[in-house]
């Protein structure tokens, strides 16, 4: 056997070898497992930026406290001037519901997140404002145009939806016990409430 007869002998035998590489890498079980390591790639991907998306379960609670709080400003503004001896009741009852509600979720913000109910984020404190602002408008020019009660029952039972909209998405989004206790009593309270307002006719 002369070299070159040799040579393709022994280049014969690693053919197949190579062949049965590239086999493998071509296998159906393979290419599925590089589809299913693609898709859990772009998986976690999509659900960081969805999450990133997302208020934390702080700053719902910081914005659902702030959200009180300019409520109970405006009540404390305007609930003097409303005519109805009834519409005026409801509203005392609102304010009594959405004060204990402000002071335990600030004491659950304290003890939870050292959270300083004087120094809120600045962000948050700012959209909080300016709804306030605007139903503060509201009133006042209702006020002056001599319809306060209608307007009044108006926005508080919109108000109250907020409220109940904005609890329950804490509550479902919380494992704390005591959080979930406090939304529930807080939820319910308003949500007794509610038909006060919306069905409050100046012609009773």
């Amino acid at each position: 056997m002369d070299n070159k007869e040799y040579l393709k002998q022994i280049s014969g035998q690693v053919r197949p070898a190579k062949s049965s590489k590239m086999n493998f890498l071509k296998s159906p079980i393979i290419k599925i497992a590089g589809i299913a390591i693609i898709a859990m790639v772009i998986i976690i991907i999509f659900s960081s930026i969805i999450s990133a998306g997302k208020p934390s379960l702080e700053n719902q609670n910081i914005s659902l406290k702030l959200h009180i709080d300019n409520t109970l400003e405006i009540i404390s503004e305007f609930q003097p001037s409303v005519k109805s001896s009834d519409l005026r009741s409801s509203s005392s009852s609102l304010y009594a519901v959405l004060s204990n509600t402000s002071r335990e979720l600030g004491t659950y913000l304290e003890t939870t997140y050292n959270y300083n109910t004087n120094k809120p984020p600045e962000t948050l404190a700012n959209d909080a404002d300016l709804s306030r602002d605007a139903l503060y408008s509201d009133l006042f020019e209702a006020k002056i145009n001599g319809i306060l009660d209608r307007i009044y029952a108006r926005k508080m039972a919109y108000e109250i939806s907020l409220f109940t909209s904005e609890e329950s998405a804490i509550y479902n989004a919380a494992k704390d016990d005591s959080l979930k206790s406090l939304l529930t009593t807080s939820y319910n309270s308003l949500d007794n409430l509610y038909s006060k307002f919306d069905d409050f006719s100046e012609t009773k």
